[in-house]
C-alpha cells in the first residue's frame, strides 16, 4: 500500500541511503537531515516521505521562507521505485500541505538534464522562471528555477 506521510527523526537513515543512491538528489550529510527534526527548524521546514508497504521509498524537503512563499529544497525517490508515481503522489501532498498553510509560490531548482523531474514539475503546473549558473558541482551543471502558484482565491 501507497501512503505519504511527515518524516520522523528515525527516518534520516534511510533518507541518507536513498539520496546517495539518487544522482539529482541534494547530498546532504546525515547531521543536515537530522537537524530537520530540531524545534526550530521543524517550525520552518516540512518533510514527507513516501512509503511502499511500510518502507521508505522517497521523500521531500520543503521550507516554508516568508510571505506565503516556500521552497523544494531535495527530493529523491529509490532507483527501483521510480515511474511508478510515487514523486508526483509525494509532489501532490506537499502541494496540499502548501495550501492549507496559506503559501501561494513554490519555488525549487531542478538539473538541466533532469527531464523526468522537469516533466513531473511541469505536469503539476510549475512553470520554468531563470537559471542559475554552474549551480550543482560533481558534474558542475546549470539549475533551472521553476515556480508554480496557488490560484488566486484557492
Amino acid at each position: 500500500m501507497i501512503r505519504v506521510r511527515p518524516a520522523r527523526s528515525e527516518d534520516v537513515p534511510r533518507l541518507t541511503e536513498i539520496a546517495r543512491h539518487s544522482i539529482t538528489a541534494g547530498h546532504w550529510k546525515p547531521e543536515a537531515y537530522a537537524r530537520l527534526f530540531e524545534t526550530e527548524a521543524a517550525q520552518s521546514s516540512r518533510s514527507l516521505v513516501v512509503e511502499d508497504n511500510q518502507c521508505v521509498m522517497g521523500f521531500l524537503v520543503g521550507q516554508e521562507l516568508s510571505g506565503g512563499e516556500w521552497e523544494i529544497e531535495n527530493v529523491a525517490i529509490m532507483g527501483t521505485a521510480r515511474r511508478r508515481g510515487l514523486g508526483s503522489r509525494l509532489l501532490g501532498e506537499f502541494l496540499d500541505l502548501v495550501r492549507s498553510r496559506g503559501g501561494t509560490d513554490v519555488y525549487l531548482e531542478v538539473r538541466e538534464s533532469n527531464r523526468a523531474a522537469r516533466a513531473l514539475y511541469e505536469k503539476w503546473g510549475f512553470l520554468e522562471t531563470g537559471v542559475r549558473k554552474s549551480y550543482y558541482q560533481g558534474p558542475e551543471e546549470d539549475a533551472l528555477i521553476f515556480k508554480f502558484s496557488f490560484p488566486q482565491g484557492s
